[in-house]
């Protein structure tokens, strides 16, 4: 495929290969994109989003609302093509389709309700006889950092809002899979999105991504990542909106009145989607002790259950990592806590990009599996004596996205969703949850800002305040 600048699909002599991460064999190749072909980009953009901002809200409505009718028309091309250059299974790929278009359609029906406030200025010292409210304005350009996990949904999320709120967009997808986001590039073309006010340029981040956040052209960056890259980002965005959607390792509190079997099936469901390759996926998962026998009775079948293979059999529950050196990596955490006392329950194998679904039992809070981003299909089960020790185990993290609780005490999950330090928490339920249109974002090392289009169109405004003064 090509990639989209200044208006046309444009094409470079250096070009990328994107393979699919099961049989290595190469799909499609994209261009390599430098920063000369930012600058082109913004150029255009600027343009683009002087136009943006003067289409009407209603326009911009209509053409959010198309843009989701062609996706789902093409949604067996779209999920194909994400299962291709991604892995995940064709079911979590349908269904990743099925939430973008609402994602657009939601960020539809936010272009209609972006508002201000009227203050009552007499309120004030000399404020008597004026009249003040605020208005919000588009940001100008918004730049859409995206990762490979959900390479259509969470490029809609940052890309439905930018153009609800008025602005031109600039997408800068993972390298590992540009051809979904591509794609949407060629639906909201077609859906009527002016050609200066969209761009699209594949490339490796390390080059394309500093020429992008220091441009002072791009008014807004919005990006989803490892924490490592997100914090250089800020160091190079200077003074300018952030949006940081950032790591996790979500716990998991199981306590000794759960609803055993519910909790394990949740885990296993909210563990190993997407071969554990989710920022919200459930990794540490905190056991009372009286009940942590019972819960990995539970657990192991259901995990040994998920078949791995070739992510276009409907069979397979369960496909690859995106490359062989992740794979590696949840291989070396894994080793290393058995290695430190840990047992592994089940699992614990790899045959190139695959990893067998792993859960590992008296896992201690000082491992890296405790501590990091494991990013992969393993759970790692720590038992507790106390709810106090639940919540300090919970909370003993840098990151902060999501969290869970089971237990029928109204009183504990009370406590839970007061104390636990997590942007997204849930009770009788697996950390692995998200409706589109609800405020998601992370605490701590998680992230900043939040996403969801309501909620993102605030952080893609800027805000004035106006007061008419009386003669």
């Amino acid at each position: 495929m090509r990639m989209y600048l200044a208006s046309e699909w444009q094409d470079r002599v250096d070009r990328i290969n994107v393979t699919n991460p099961f049989t290595g064999d190469v799909l499609d190749t994209v261009p390599r994109g430098v920063a000369a072909d930012v600058d082109a980009a913004l150029c255009t953009l600027e343009e683009g989003a002087r136009v943006m901002r003067n289409i009407p809200s209603a326009e911009r409505c209509r053409i959010l609302r198309s843009a989701a009718e062609k996706l789902r028309e093409r949604a067996d091309e779209f999920a194909l093509i994400i299962t291709l250059e991604e892995g995940k299974i064709l079911a979590e790929s349908r269904l990743e389709v099925s939430r973008a278009a609402e994602t657009l359609e939601v960020s539809a029906e936010e272009a209609k309700r972006i508002t201000g406030e009227v203050l009552p200025m007499d309120a004030a010292p000399g404020g008597a006889g004026r009249f003040g409210f605020t208005m919000r304005i588009p940001c100008g350009i918004v730049a859409a950092i995206t990762p490979f996990n959900f390479p259509l949904n969470l490029v809609a999320h940052k890309v439905g809002p930018a153009l609800a709120a008025g602005n031109a967009v600039f997408i800068k997808p993972a390298g590992d899979t540009p051809l979904t986001a591509l794609k949407l590039v060629e639906v909201l073309l077609e859906a009527g999105i002016p050609p200066q006010a969209i761009a699209c340029i594949t490339g490796p981040g390390s080059e394309l991504g500093r020429a992008i956040c220091t441009d002072r052209r791009v008014r807004k960056i919005s990006f989803t990542g490892s924490y490592e890259v997100g914090q250089e980002i800020c160091r190079m965005a200077g003074v300018k909106r952030v949006t940081m959607e950032l790591g996790s390792n979500s716990p998991v509190i199981i306590m000794d009145d759960a609803d055993i079997d519910r909790a394990a099936q949740l885990v296993a469901a909210s563990g190993f989607a997407n071969a554990g390759q989710v920022c919200i996926s459930a990794q540490r998962i905190l056991t009372s002790r009286s009940r942590t026998g019972d819960f990995l009775d539970a657990l192991k079948p259901l995990v040994e259950s998920l078949t791995t293979g070739d992510p276009l059999d409907e069979a397979t529950k369960m496909g690859p990592m995106i490359r062989e050196v992740d794979a590696i990596r949840v291989e070396s955490f894994v080793r290393e806590a058995t290695s430190s006392g840990a047992t592994l329950v089940t699992g614990g194998a790899r045959v190139g990009n695959v990893y067998a679904p792993t859960i590992l039992a008296d896992v201690s809070p000082k491992l890296r599996i405790s501590c990091d981003e494991l990013f992969g299909p393993a759970v790692a089960v720590t038992p507790f004596t106390s709810f106090d020790e639940a919540i300090a185990l919970a909370n003993s993290t840098n990151y902060g996205l999501a969290a869970a609780i089971f237990t029928r005490d109204i009183d504990r999950a009370l406590r839970f969703a007061r104390e636990v330090d997590a942007g997204n928490l849930h009770i009788n339920w697996g950390t692995q949850w998200r409706a589109d249109f609800m405020p998601y974002g992370g605490l701590k090392d998680s992230g900043l800002g939040k996403e969801g289009p309501r909620y993102a169109i605030r952080e893609m405004t800027e805000e004035k305040m106006v007061v008419i003064h009386g003669s």
